[in-house]
């Protein structure tokens, strides 16, 4: 086992192509919704307002760049300087990006059902819904290692939680949540 910090920079690592793909939709969402304003029996929306085509392909794509850039630098490092516990490539950031925000729309359906407005907080899910998508996504042709993955977990709340306030400060969120 790696040192605890080398264990840590690991998990960053594979988890950065989700966060900027989590992030983006933030930034350059708007226009129509991935669920075309439809409801459900239960009369809610689908997903709601929030999730939005374009903030969807932007996500991916953003995470995939990420993805590839992580990949370039892998080949840039030699892959004898810099061994990862998992397997890496821009496949896996495609598969991450696309996991992660397949984790929020599902998350979304799930508030929803619940009758839990557009924004508002349910905790612990919030900042999870998405790392728990890159994780399933990209298990299938990369397995994260245990330790990877409960280190995602852990400093994933902290770092959502944080980068969601400076957004709010900075205007770009309604809420600091």
């Amino acid at each position: 086992m790696a040192s605890p910090l080398y264990e840590i920079a690991y998990a960053l690592w594979f988890i950065l192509p989700a966060y900027a793909a989590n992030a983006i939709p933030v930034l350059v969402g708007g226009g129509k919704a991935i669920d075309g304003g439809k409801t459900l029996p239960d009369g809610r929306p689908i997903f709601g307002s929030h999730k939005t085509i374009r903030g969807f392909v932007a996500g991916v794509v953003a995470g995939t760049l990420i993805g590839a850039g992580e990949s370039f630098a892998l080949v840039f490092l030699g892959q004898s300087d810099f061994v990862l516990p998992f397997q890496f490539s821009v496949w896996v950031g495609f598969l991450i990006s696309v996991g992660a925000l397949i984790g929020d729309l599902a998350h979304s359906f799930v508030k929803r059902r619940l009758r839990i407005g557009e924004g508002s907080p349910l905790p612990i899910a919030d900042q999870l819904d998405f790392v728990v998508g890159a994780v399933v996504f990209s298990s299938l042709i990369s397995p994260l290692p245990l330790v990877t993955t409960f280190i995602i977990f852990v400093i994933t709340v902290p770092i959502h939680l944080l980068a969601n306030f400076l957004a709010y400060l900075a205007g770009v969120k309604k809420t600091p949540w």
